[in-house]
């Protein structure tokens, strides 16, 4: 048996695990505050991703958008983390082979690389263009990226409720 299969039996069979998935109300109400907590991730990241491609409020700076949302991305993310692992920790084994939730750990991977490698690189240099209408290329394709990769995390995370499981 792959260990990682053995660890996700194990963290199945957790006295946590058996609790939100034997629970009429738990893991709903998780996986609802799940959902809002991506809602506002999301959102807020989108709105950054939209004024960098130039379709929203493109007389604001960009670095003063991301400032103001910034808080409201973190809490969105914590929500996001936090409701994520406990529902993970609940449906463990299961998951572990499941396609989409395969799927949804590349993408928030991925996902998570995007802003690193975009802050690293064109985002160093936001005075030069920080109140441009039209964005440099490598800032309007990290948007480009954020949305795909956030919309492909969602359709994967939907996906994990309806694909067989063994």
């Amino acid at each position: 048996m792959p260990p990682l299969l053995h660890l996700c039996q194990w963290i199945y069979q957790t006295h946590l695990s058996v609790a939100i998935r034997g629970s009429v109300w738990v893991f709903p109400i998780i996986e609802s505050i799940h959902v809002l907590g991506i809602t506002v991730l999301v959102g807020t990241i989108a709105v950054v991703d939209l004024r960098l491609l130039g379709i929203v409020m493109k007389r604001e700076p960009v670095s003063s958008i991301a400032r103001q949302i910034l808080p409201w991305t973190w809490a969105g993310f914590g929500l996001m983390f936090v409701t994520g692992l406990l529902l993970s920790i609940a449906e463990a084994a299961t998951n572990y082979y499941n396609l989409a939730f395969r799927i949804k750990l590349v993408l928030l991977l991925l996902v998570g690389l995007n802003p690193l490698i975009f802050h690293l690189s064109v985002y160093r240099r936001v005075s030069n263009w920080d109140v441009s209408a039209v964005t440099p290329v490598r800032a309007r394709l990290a948007a480009v990226c954020s949305l795909v990769l956030w919309s492909g995390i969602i359709v994967a995370g939907r996906m994990i409720a309806y694909l067989e499981r063994p």
